[in-house]
């Protein structure tokens, strides 16, 4: 008997119900729809502290990531996205790049590299990825604009990077009125599209 497929998507927008929080979710249920199990994390409601860059956990060999020295919820976040098999990655363009609270949960996993003191350059401990992900982002501007002027989809392969997953797909939500979170049809269906080849690849 084959298990189902477990995909966590990861919201990093400060609204709920907002234009990532529908993509996410829209993703996500098509998934559901294919035969996965999914779970929804929101960034927002999780106590996670600030990296301090002390690179404690830099510093630990072997290949399971360093342990933070920080006592808060971030490694039982990273227990579960570590028994996944795949992830929908969200976040909104702030300021020409992901926002704050979506990059202080991407510098809390530093933990996935590794580099002693005396080493010149970091190492990742997984250098070869085993899942896969879907990057979601939204804009004010025109999508075929902001796409390409921000660095939003190269940081959150960076993150999928780290947590050992190639990302398959990309969806932009582009004009966004954040009154209205209602999606484009052409973006339900690429959300759609995207859920299903996370379910069954």
């Amino acid at each position: 008997m084959t298990t189902a497929p477990r995909i966590i998507g990861i919201v990093g927008s400060y609204r709920k119900h907002g234009t990532i929080d529908t993509a996410v979710t829209a993703i996500l249920d098509a998934a559901q729809a294919a035969g996965a199990e999914t779970h929804k994390i929101y960034l927002q409601d999780q106590p996670i502290e600030f990296c301090t860059n002390c690179r404690a956990c830099l510093q630990q060999p072997g290949a399971a990531r360093g342990q933070c020295v920080l006592q808060d919820d971030m490694a039982a976040i990273l227990d579960q996205l570590e028994a996944a098999d795949a992830f929908v990655l969200g976040a909104p363009v702030n300021f020409g790049n992901v926002n704050a609270l979506t990059q202080r949960f991407i510098e809390r996993c530093v933990g996935y590299g590794y580099w002693p003191q005396g080493q010149n350059v970091p190492t990742m401990r997984q250098p070869h990825a085993t899942k896969q992900a879907v990057l979601v982002s939204s804009s004010a501007a025109p999508g075929c604009i902001a796409r390409w002027l921000t660095s939003v989809f190269k940081t959150l392969k960076q993150l999928a990077n780290m947590l050992s997953a190639q990302p398959i797909g990309t969806l932009w939500v582009g004009m966004i009125d954040p009154q209205d979170a209602t999606l484009p049809h052409r973006v339900q269906r690429q959300a759609q599209k995207l859920g299903r080849r996370l379910a069954t690849a």
